[in-house]
């Protein structure tokens, strides 16, 4: 398949799952990165067709007959095993939050890199599987085990890294994590991991590796791109140009209490969850939080899931600000403001929303030039360029980065490239 057919062919794709997802936020429709809109915070288990969907590599077609499941590694005994052997063990259901570790970067400023979410990349969901930690029993897990590493059958664009995770053994031992083969009531569907996924409850959808073909167990930690580099946090708040160093960065795992307001009058209704621990209570505020009155949870509490919630509440006249917030068993709730990190991840401040919004300056229109037309969008959509809001220096890395991935952009053409990513979609306050 040459070029032109094949983006022909993904331009088709596109078009089909922008109609099976109209109604949701599209940042990029061939890398997937769909969000789901506040109304589906209403919902106690998130539809497939609102659940918010990230992939790193297009979807790949898999066929169920020829799929196998490679298990292999630091274990007395390699061991491939089919759908039909899955199947065969135990099943397990369990209600789980799945959270981008992004959601909410959309928020941050200064802005930074990356797909800007905002609230939705996050759905509750009922998965069945088996658990992952009676497939390594059959294996045979020896002395020493430190992580389990987990590889799909999503094939990297250009020189992209593959999309490999490990989560720590214990996190894989535990009885929680599974492999899961359906969700909702029916097969995974494609955009979420056909046909089997991994499901780290109460952690960050990074570890809920998708499409999974080969599962290896290490003795040591894993040195690829999205756990060495990607997906690390400082674990504290940074002041932003600061360096961090990269000793002092650590892997994402659980994901963090947060509520979200999905719609106010007659009532004010929305969804909370907490990561590994459960809601304890939401409350909400009308009077930009200096009172604080506990709101009605609307749903069954479950370890790993959310709750909908509501408040009785009718919207004066004038101007208003509701707030939202939760707290787990832990005794943990939401920030009123968030401390800043560098590559925008666990955004859980406490949400706002006024009668009165000002509304966000547009860029005025600009011709793309031809090199941006050739790489920028000739290998993705102009979803995850437009939202991004970068400044010059952060473009010129980022361009930097797609010339490693494979990107054909010339030294006699990357200035005018830059002036126009950063004119057209340069950092700005909102």
């Amino acid at each position: 398949m040459n070029r032109r057919t094949l983006l022909a062919t993904l331009s088709g794709a596109a078009l089909q799952l922008q109609a099976q997802k109209r109604d949701m936020i599209i940042h990029n429709s061939r890398q997937e990165g769909y969000e789901m809109p506040l109304a589906g915070f209403k919902d106690y288990i998130t539809p497939v067709e609102h659940f918010f969907v990230r992939s790193h590599h297009l979807t790949p077609k898999i066929e169920l007959d020829s799929w196998k499941l490679e298990v292999k590694g630091h274990v007395d005994g390699a061991l491939t095993l089919s759908m039909a052997d899955l199947k065969a063990m135990k099943p397990v259901e369990m209600v789980a939050v799945l959270e981008c570790a992004g959601n909410g970067r959309g928020f941050y400023e200064p802005s930074m890199p990356g797909l800007q979410w905002e609230h939705g990349s996050v759905g509750n969901a009922r998965w069945r599987g088996v658990r992952l930690a009676d497939v390594l029993k059959r294996v045979g897990v020896k002395p020493g085990a430190k992580h389990v590493l987990f590889d799909g059958a999503d094939v990297p664009v250009g020189t992209q890294p593959e999309f490999q995770r490990t989560i720590p053994i214990e996190k894989a031992m535990d009885p929680n994590t599974l492999l899961a083969f359906d969700m909702n009531g029916a097969a995974l569907p494609a955009s979420h991991g056909f046909p089997l996924r991994v499901i780290a409850p109460g952690w960050a959808g990074d570890s809920w590796v998708k499409w999974v073909t080969r599962i290896e167990v290490l003795d040591k930690e894993f040195e690829g791109f999205f756990m060495k580099t990607g997906y690390r946090h400082p674990g504290k708040g940074m002041q932003p140009g600061v360096p961090v160093k990269p000793e002092e960065m650590k892997p994402v795992e659980a994901i963090q209490v947060k509520s979200v307001i999905a719609s106010i009058g007659p009532k004010v209704s929305g969804a909370a969850w907490a990561g590994e621990k459960a809601v304890a209570t939401v409350e909400v505020s009308v009077d930009r939080g200096r009172s604080w009155k506990a709101a009605k949870i609307t749903s069954p509490r479950t370890p790993f899931g959310w709750v909908t919630w509501e408040f009785d509440w009718q919207p004066p006249s004038g101007y208003y600000v509701v707030m939202a917030r939760a707290h787990d068993t832990w005794g943990r709730t939401q920030p009123m403001a968030q401390e800043w990190n560098p590559s925008g991840y666990q955004w859980n401040a406490i949400h706002q929303v006024a009668s009165v919004t000002a509304p966000v300056a547009q860029a005025p229109a600009i011709e793309p030039p031809a090199v941006y037309k050739a790489t920028c969008v000739g290998c993705h959509d102009e979803g995850p360029v437009r939202k991004q809001r970068l400044s010059r220096a952060q473009w010129e890395a980022e361009v930097g980065k797609m010339q490693r991935w494979g990107a054909p952009v010339k030294p006699e053409t990357k200035d005018e490239l830059l002036n126009y990513l950063t004119s057209r979609f340069g950092y700005r306050h909102r």
